[in-house]
């Protein structure tokens, strides 16, 4: 795809949203490192559900230690995967205790030794907390960016790899939201609003419509 194209497909996305946020409900930078875990293979509005009571209660790591798995299970048990999902948190909160200090550190290699911190929940905190220009590749970043032709790629890594090339520095610290909130509202995975679409005239798979489901 060409700088021009890929130019008029941000502009646009912008001119919608010039300054998108996330959507996860969060009150501090710990809070924000917990909902990105528990919005693994979740959604952000079944995340946003479960979220403020348990914030209320723990929001920095040692409330969080002093609550308790069990506890923390009794929270977030309508999230999927909610077993795992505590176990990690109260272990990334040990670590984060004993060997940061009680704080996050800002580096995407000391973040991923936290339990249930890959390089998605890395960049997504990275760029929400401290607006770094990281790419986040979920579900619907890889649809979108496929969809429209911005890459061409099997896995998240190497999408995340083929947007952190092609993408300007001018547009890269929203990127991934914008991606993120046109699969979500717009381009969704089974019937996509594609009449309605901004970017349908710039998109491969909208000038492919025996594709379209």
């Amino acid at each position: 795809m060409n700088q021009q194209k890929i130019d008029k497909i941000f502009s646009r996305l912008s001119a919608v949203n010039l300054e998108p946020k996330t959507e996860l409900f969060f009150t501090n930078d710990f809070t924000l490192l917990v909902a990105i875990v528990l919005s693994a293979q979740a959604t952000d509005a079944g995340v946003n559900k479960a979220t403020p009571s348990l914030f209320e209660v723990a929001d920095t790591p040692e409330k969080m230690l002093e609550l308790g798995e069990t506890k923390l299970k009794n929270y977030i048990k309508t999230i999927g995967l909610f077993n795992s999902k505590a176990q990690n948190i109260i272990l990334l909160s040990k670590k984060l205790l004993e060997e940061f200090g009680g704080k996050i550190p800002e580096s995407r290699e000391k973040l991923i030794t936290l339990a249930g911190v890959g390089s998605k929940t890395a960049n997504v905190w990275l760029n929400c907390a401290r607006g770094h220009p990281t790419i986040a590749v979920d579900t619907h970043v890889f649809r979108v960016a496929n969809r429209l032709g911005l890459c061409n790629t099997k896995t998240a890594d190497a999408t995340e790899l083929a947007l952190d090339k092609i993408i300007p520095d001018k547009w890269k610290l929203h990127a991934h939201h914008w991606l993120i909130l046109h699969g979500r509202y717009v381009c969704k995975a089974r019937n996509p609003l594609c009449t309605e679409c901004a970017l349908k005239d710039l998109c491969n798979f909208f000038s492919k419509p025996t594709k379209r489901k």
